[in-house]
């Protein structure tokens, strides 16, 4: 719960007390006086409900008005209050919270909080007045807003839950919440589909993605394997060529003469008379 409004209610708790021993119209009228007067007090729903304040209802109507009086501090405005007739008048503290209650309720639209509509809608005669009404209800808590002097406006950021609803308001108050319930429905209805679109579009590119990498794997696999055969054919159709390529680097210090000199043989390997003399030497 809001501090202001838990302030509010711990405030009220005496007069709701009192109101059991107000059992006459008279005692009732001044227990509301008394309420809609005192500091800090600023709901009153649950008073209204008590039995002897309700019963103010159908009393004489000069206690009546008190009833009336209360309602219109617990959801009305001060425009509310001037264009009733017969009401009591106003003290100088109920004046002052009525229009800090007032002023609550205006701060619902930006349209109401220009200076000169505020200055209408809550009776003040001057600039000044007004900018006090604004300082005095920001200090007791009951909405953070500054005081736009330039544009003669009060920027209001947010107001404490202070006012209570109309009983007439209360059906309008659930077919609004209704609607906006069925919007929300509506939206999370269109996210989780969003989401399964997603999803799904995620899992059919996974599925290409893997389709297109089997596809290569199996293309680089059938070039290797073509790529073994042609070398396995190559060997099968000249097996000779393949071994004396292989032999071919080999030099053991013995050339074959190109040209055969006088009296050697053709082919004959140089330096074989020299290796014969050597040999029999060392035989010798």
């Amino acid at each position: 719960m809001d501090p202001t409004q838990q302030k509010a209610l711990n405030a009220l708790e005496s007069f709701i007390l009192l109101s059991s021993s107000a059992s006459s119209p008279r005692a009732a009228a001044d227990l509301v006086k008394q309420a809609t007067s005192a500091p800090n007090t600023y709901v009153f729903a649950e008073l209204l409900q008590t039995k002897n304040i309700a019963a103010l209802k159908t009393g004489p109507p000069e206690y009546a008005s008190y009833f009336t009086l209360l309602e219109i501090f617990a959801w009305g405005t001060w425009a509310d209050y001037s264009s009733t007739p017969n009401l009591p008048p106003l003290t100088d503290p109920q004046a002052h919270k009525l229009r800090q209650l007032s002023l609550l309720s205006l701060s619902t639209s930006p349209s109401t909080l220009t200076y000169t509509h505020l200055l209408t809608a809550l009776h003040l005669s001057s600039t000044r007045s007004l900018e006090d009404l604004v300082i005095s209800t920001i200090y007791a808590g009951l909405l953070s807003a500054k005081l736009n002097t330039k544009s003669q406006r009060v920027d209001v950021s947010s107001v404490s839950p202070l006012r209570d609803l109309r009983p007439a308001t209360v059906p309008q108050l659930i077919s609004t919440l209704d609607t906006w319930n069925g919007r929300c429905v509506s939206v999370l209805d269109d996210l989780e589909n969003q989401i399964k679109e997603v999803r799904q579009k995620a899992l059919e590119r996974r599925k290409m993605e893997q389709r297109d990498e089997a596809a290569v794997e199996k293309l680089v696999g059938q070039a290797l394997k073509d790529k073994g055969k042609a070398g396995e054919k190559r060997m099968a159709q000249d097996p000779v060529g393949g071994r004396e390529a292989t032999m071919g680097d080999g030099n053991d210090g013995m050339d074959l003469d190109e040209k055969a000199g006088p009296g050697r043989p053709r082919g004959a390997k140089r330096g074989g008379g020299a290796f014969k003399n050597a040999a029999k030497r060392m035989m010798g």
